[in-house]
């Protein structure tokens, strides 16, 4: 775990952004904020968001690989990945250039990206660990994970990080392995938790102790989230399934001491 911080001059970025929903949207504001210049492309026309953004959007991705972009930025859902890079004309790109993920899963878009690109363009690998219901208030303190996966231009990649380091991130740097070793256990399985609570139906009542409102939080939590993201983060994090399992077998665990003990009391009672 390390900071980015670097003695390595600052640039202001000319950013493309592939996928321009909610996340890409949420980051760019801020990207624009500090001065750098944005771009977008995606498959849903957000031509009139963008004209209000004043951001130039791309319904056609050759001309936006060709324009002069120091970074293209990939916040393309999860299961979205692997065909929105492989239809791309990555041939036309232009110039070197920093390829650079936001995934919520880490390997995954890290093989995806080595395999696709040119082997002469740089990979960064990252995750915001936040959005724009936790971040809106500001990013200070919010964890910004990330790996240099192959980085020949340290300047570029510095000015790139800078952009959360300057927004008062905590940077966590870590292997994408290991990443999504503790993604598993702790985002996964919370939006595991959440998920089964909504299956349950749970509401709020007029006798909400704090921990059932931490309950109730957190299915909200999980549900606002599409179902694809969870799939995703299930599908394409390899750790994923063993934490599925142990929870299985940790409730199983739980429900027979249960159901050991009823069956004492009940033979207690008998006599």
């Amino acid at each position: 775990m390390s900071s980015s911080s670097s003695s390595l001059p600052l640039q202001t970025l000319k950013i493309g952004i592939v996928g321009f929903g909610t996340f890409g949207q949420f980051l760019a504001k801020t990207m624009i904020k500090q001065g750098h210049t944005t771009r977008a492309t995606s498959r849903t026309d957000y031509s009139q968001l963008c004209h209000q953004l004043d951001v130039p959007f791309f319904r056609d991705v050759v001309p936006f690989l060709e324009s002069d972009n120091d970074v293209i930025l990939i916040c393309t859902s999860i299961l979205s990945l692997s065909e929105v890079l492989n239809s791309m004309p990555l041939r036309r790109l232009k110039r070197q250039t920093l390829f650079v993920d936001v995934l919520s899963v880490k390997e995954h878009p890290r093989n995806v990206l080595l395999q696709v690109l040119p082997e002469n363009m740089d990979v960064l690998c990252t995750h915001p660990m936040f959005g724009p219901e936790s971040g809106k208030n500001g990013w200070k303190d919010l964890p910004l994970v990330y790996e240099k996966v192959r980085v020949r231009n340290e300047t570029r990649c510095s000015s790139f990080l800078h952009i959360f380091e300057s927004e008062g991130c905590r940077m966590v740097e870590m292997s994408c392995e290991e990443h999504d070793k503790v993604a598993a256990r702790s985002q996964f399985l919370s939006h595991s938790i959440g998920r089964i609570l909504a299956e349950m139906g749970i509401e709020s009542t007029s006798m909400n102790t704090k921990s059932f409102e931490t309950l109730v939080k957190l299915k909200e939590s999980a549900t606002n989230d599409s179902f694809d993201l969870f799939s995703g983060l299930f599908i394409h994090n390899r750790f994923a399934q063993q934490e599925l399992m142990k929870l299985e077998q940790s409730f199983e665990k739980v429900k027979q001491r249960l159901l050991k003990k009823m069956s004492e009391q009940q033979s207690l009672s008998s006599v």
